[in-house]
């Protein structure tokens, strides 16, 4: 599912008629502007997000803020008067830590309910420190 958005109003139509054409493409809205991309991918929930990208080619704000908080959404940015475009996606960081395996530090783990000042005290009291 595809959301085309941000454009100039041909090029929208462009893509548009040019991706309806093929199959396992389906287009779920499009954004006539950028203060309607938020709404709109928070309504369709598409896998690709199709945006105009304008001349500075420069990561675009809202991609930051659409991937935040739809992070497998995938952002096509296609400069219309060029030959580029550029794929942006989120990426999980993934972390670490050695711990203790004290029957409390497992079961708040497990329960998830430490909040950030437990963590940290845990880390310090219950958590083995890693060399580095």
């Amino acid at each position: 599912m595809s959301l085309v958005a941000n454009g100039p109003r041909l090029f929208r139509e462009l893509v548009v008629s040019t991706l309806s054409k093929h199959s396992g493409i389906k287009i779920v809205g499009e954004a006539k502007n950028e203060m309607d991309v938020p709404s709109l991918v928070a309504e369709t929930r598409p896998n690709v997000l199709l945006i105009a990208l304008d001349e500075s080619r420069r990561r675009p704000p809202m991609c930051d803020q659409l991937l935040h908080k739809f992070p497998a959404l995938r952002i096509v940015a296609v400069a219309p008067n060029t030959n580029l475009g550029i794929l942006y996606w989120a990426s999980l960081e993934i972390h670490s830590t050695t711990m203790g395996t004290r029957k409390n530090v497992l079961l708040k783990v497990m329960r998830d309910s430490v909040s950030r000042t437990e963590e940290e005290q845990l880390h310090e009291r219950d958590f083995i420190p890693t060399a580095g």
